[in-house]
This record gives structure tokens, C-alpha cells and sequence, in this order.
């Protein structure tokens, strides 16, 4: 047997996982896009007509309302959360590596115990928020049971798992040269100064990852919203009403198109934020 034979026999296994789990599909989302399907029973071809009904449908762009406003605001919410407890934990104190690890463990419980504990500690009746609310004299809203404390219910969620990109930080401010900030101590600058002058331009690469990847969360927002729900709709980010579309409706071939616009959305999105990054994103 030739040599090359013998590297084609080793790739095989690869190479077959690459056409059967993710050329395959792909392929066949883009098919399914085009048809009229209900899941169970016979695909009929409709050719771009999902598409056009999506644009034509009050819901999709109500939904994508709710998860674009919930993005605009949990973004740098979770980037300013992260950041501060990493500038915090930035030390060799004892006792630094337990509350790193504190802080890191919210991250990594899983989405569907989150919201189920969330549920309860936003209920207005006897939730453990508005409990401690009525302690000091003060009337809790009723959170995910009013249309306009939905979102604010939503970004309290987010200081939970916020955390998730501390030891992404905390490298980075690491790497961050010791003599910067000798000399800067030298010449006098407050510790706020050498943050703005030292600390946060240095960590702007990091940054700008972690606000490409929390978009991409944030559109992609799934678990918790489906079990926390929201009165009157506020709770249906794009990718419930894409659940409820092919699963709840049957739907599919229409749930199907719904993603594809969903990817070119975080697309578009991905290249915007990469666009503004020759303006802020410092590199040597």
C-alpha cells in the first residue's frame, strides 16, 4: 500500500465525521429553509417564501426587538461585572484563589437550574428579592409578572454568569508589563489613572473578543428565557420564538429560515464590531 494511501486511511474517520455532521446538515438547512414541513410527513419545496413571510411577520421583529434591547445593555453589563472582579482579584493575596474560584463557579451551573432559581427569587409573592425589599420597607415590582420590569428581571440574571470570562481577564492583566506601571508610579499616577492609561488600552483585544462572543450569547439566548418566561411576550427572544415556530407550530421549514437569518444577523453584527476595531482596539 502507498504511503498515501495509508494518510488517506487516517483522515477517513475525520473526514467522514466532516461530511455526515456538518456538511450533511448544512446542506440540508438550507433545503429545509425552502419547504413547507411539519416535521412529520412530506417536505414540499416553496422556494424563498419562508423568507418572505418572515419579513412580513409582526413577530419576528418583535422578538428581535426584545433580544437586540436585552444585548444593548447585558453586553457591557457582563464585560464591566467581568472586568471588575478580575481588576479586584488581580493580587497574590492569600486566599485570592478561593474567591476567584467563587466568583468563576456561577458561570458553569447549568442554564436550566439558573432560571428555575431565578424564577423563584423574582416571584412578587414570595420570592427571596422582594422578601429582602420588604425587610428595609420597600414594595418589590412584580418582575417577570409586569411587561415593564422584564428586561431589568433579565439583567439582574446576567450578574449571575457574568463572571465567565474572569480568568480570560485576569491572564490578560498578567500579561500586562510590571514596568508600566512602576514608571507610572514613579511619576505620581493615581491608581485610576494608570488604568486608563496602562490597564485598559493593553486589555482592549481581550475586550473586543469578549463583546463578540457575549453578541453572539446574547442573540443565541435561549434556556433561561423559555422556562423564565415574561407577561406579555417580553420574554420571547428570538431564538423562543424560533423554538415555538418548529416545535410548538410545526413549523420547521419556516423555524429553519428563522436561523439562517439569525446567522447572517450575528454575521452582520460580527463584522460591524470588527470594522470600529482599527479605532479603539490597541495593538503593538
Amino acid at each position: 500500500m502507498k504511503k498515501s494511501h495509508v494518510g488517506f486511511l487516517c483522515i477517513l474517520p475525520w473526514f467522514a465525521g466532516l461530511l455526515i455532521f456538518t456538511l450533511f446538515p448544512l446542506v440540508s438547512a438550507v433545503y429545509i429553509s425552502m419547504t413547507d414541513w411539519s416535521i412529520i410527513g412530506r417536505a414540499v419545496f416553496t422556494g424563498l417564501d419562508n423568507f418572505i413571510e418572515i419579513f412580513r411577520d409582526e413577530m419576528f421583529y418583535r422578538s428581535l426587538w426584545i433580544t437586540a434591547r436585552y444585548a444593548v445593555f447585558a453586553v457591557p453589563l457582563k464585560i464591566l461585572v467581568a472586568l471588575t472582579v478580575a481588576v479586584a482579584l488581580n493580587n497574590d493575596y492569600k486566599g485570592t484563589g478561593v474567591f476567584r474560584t467563587i466568583f468563576y463557579m456561577p458561570s458553569i451551573v447549568s442554564g436550566a437550574a439558573v432560571a428555575i432559581v431565578f424564577r423563584w427569587v423574582l416571584d412578587p409573592g414570595y420570592g427571596a428579592l422582594n422578601g429582602l425589599l420588604r425587610i428595609i420597607g420597600v414594595t418589590g415590582p412584580d418582575w417577570l409578572y409586569d411587561p415593564r420590569w422584564v428586561l431589568p428581571s433579565y439583567l439582574l440574571t446576567t450578574f449571575w454568569g457574568a463572571s465567565g470570562g474572569l480568568f480570560i481577564y485576569l491572564a490578560a492583566l498578567r500579561d500586562v508589563p510590571r514596568d508600566l506601571y512602576e514608571a507610572a508610579t514613579i511619576d505620581g499616577a493615581p491608581w485610576f489613572r494608570k488604568f486608563r492609561s496602562i490597564t485598559a488600552p493593553l486589555l482592549t483585544p481581550i475586550i473586543f473578543y469578549n463583546i463578540i462572543m457575549e453578541l453572539i450569547s446574547c442573540f443565541r439566548k435561549f434556556t433561561d428565557a423559555y422556562i423564565m418566561g415574561g407577561a406579555g411576550g417580553e420574554g420571547t427572544f428570538y431564538m423562543v420564538n424560533l423554538y415555538q415556530q418548529a416545535f410548538s407550530f410545526y413549523k420547521m421549514g419556516y423555524a429553519t429560515a428563522l436561523a439562517w437569518v439569525l446567522f447572517a444577523i450575528i454575521l452582520a453584527l460580527t463584522i460591524g464590531v470588527n470594522v470600529t476595531k482599527k479605532y479603539w482596539v490597541y495593538t503593538e
